[in-house]
C-alpha cells in the first residue's frame, strides 16, 4: 500500500540543481523532502509526504488524525529506518 504521511515543515532550502526541499519532522524523526510540488508552502506548515515528496498542504488537526491512524496501523515504520547523513551533494 502507499501512504502518505504527514509532516511538519522545519527548514527550506534550494539544493545545488534548483529543487525547493526541506527538512520535515514526523513526530520528531526528521527527513529531507521535496517541495517542489507546494511552492506556497512555509516553515510551520503540515505536508503530506509520499515517496520523499510534499504532495499537498494539510491542517495541523488532520495532520495528527493522520499521524495517529498510521500510527495505530503499524504503518510508520518504514520513517525509524536509519538515513544517509544530511550531507550536501556534490555538484562537482
Amino acid at each position: 500500500m502507499c501512504l502518505g504521511v504527514p509532516g511538519k515543515v522545519l527548514t527550506i532550502e534550494e539544493n545545488p540543481f534548483g529543487m525547493t526541499m526541506g527538512r520535515v519532522s514526523f513526530a520528531g524523526i526528521i527527513k529531507h523532502v521535496c517541495l517542489a510540488y507546494v511552492p506556497e508552502i512555509q516553515i510551520g506548515d503540515y505536508v503530506v509526504v509520499h515517496v520523499g515528496f510534499a504532495i499537498s498542504k494539510i491542517d495541523e488537526a488532520e495532520a495528527a488524525k493522520v499521524f495517529e491512524f498510521l500510527r495505530e496501523m503499524g504503518e510508520l515504520d518504514e520513517l525509524e529506518l536509519p538515513q544517509p547523513a544530511d550531507t550536501p551533494v556534490s555538484t562537482a
